[in-house]
């Protein structure tokens, strides 16, 4: 008569068994434990320097809210989160972005020598948008080859007040209408004449005074 074989376990293997299923449990909880302390809190990270090319900050959900860039990566008008085609912005800087994603102003800054030897792209702007348009309130200055100015604009939908230095070194306080048209000037030229303008709508001075006129 025939007997079927029996397999048989050792001790050994029993206990390799028992040590091995402990071992699993005791992983898995300390990876739970891991798993839940981790997603309460906030991981932070110190850093005595960092090198990078662009910063994005967003807010938990995603939303854009500020990018610190060279001028490579520095993006176009991004409106809700969507860029378009990157438009020429020869700076490096940072932007600032609304609730919304949309930017909404921004620090900006540059300069260099073309291959003539000219200055281009010099300067720098400080800026804050009304939402869905063009600046509100901008410092900036800028003395290359194009432009020389520097000084604080006021504006609306158009520009209503400048104050600052022009290109020809003439110190100015303009009061212009809600079209943006010049209807008063404080004028102190480089070298030391002062006026007051009245201008009309055109942009013709009707009144001009100054000291020697008083």
């Amino acid at each position: 008569m025939s007997h079927s074989p029996q397999w048989t376990i050792s001790p050994m293997t029993s206990f390799m068994t028992k040590s091995l299923i402990a071992v699993s449990l005791i992983a898995n909880g300390l990876l739970t434990i891991l798993f839940l302390t981790g997603a309460a809190a906030p991981r932070q990270t110190t850093f005595d320097e960092i090198t990078v090319h662009r910063i994005n900050v967003v807010e938990p959900d995603g939303t854009l809210r500020m990018i610190i860039s060279d001028k490579t990566r520095l993006p176009g008008v991004i409106v809700k989160g969507k860029e378009p085609p990157p438009s020429d912005r020869p700076q490096a800087g940072m932007l600032f972005y609304n609730d919304e994603g949309s930017e909404n102003g921004g620090l900006i800054f540059g300069g260099r020598k073309d291959s003539s030897g000219n200055v281009v792209d010099s300067g720098g702007s400080l800026s804050f948008d009304k939402y869905g348009a063009n600046q509100i309130v901008q410092i900036a200055g800028v003395d290359d080859k194009t432009d020389q100015f520097a000084g604080m604009a006021v504006s609306d939908n158009n520009r209503r007040v400048w104050v600052g230095r022009a290109a020809d070194g003439d110190s100015m306080l303009s009061l212009m209408d809600a079209n943006g048209r010049k209807r008063i000037v404080l004028r102190v030229t480089a070298d030391g004449h002062s006026s007051l303008e009245f201008l009309d709508a055109t942009g013709h001075v009707t009144k001009r005074m100054s000291p020697e006129s008083m």
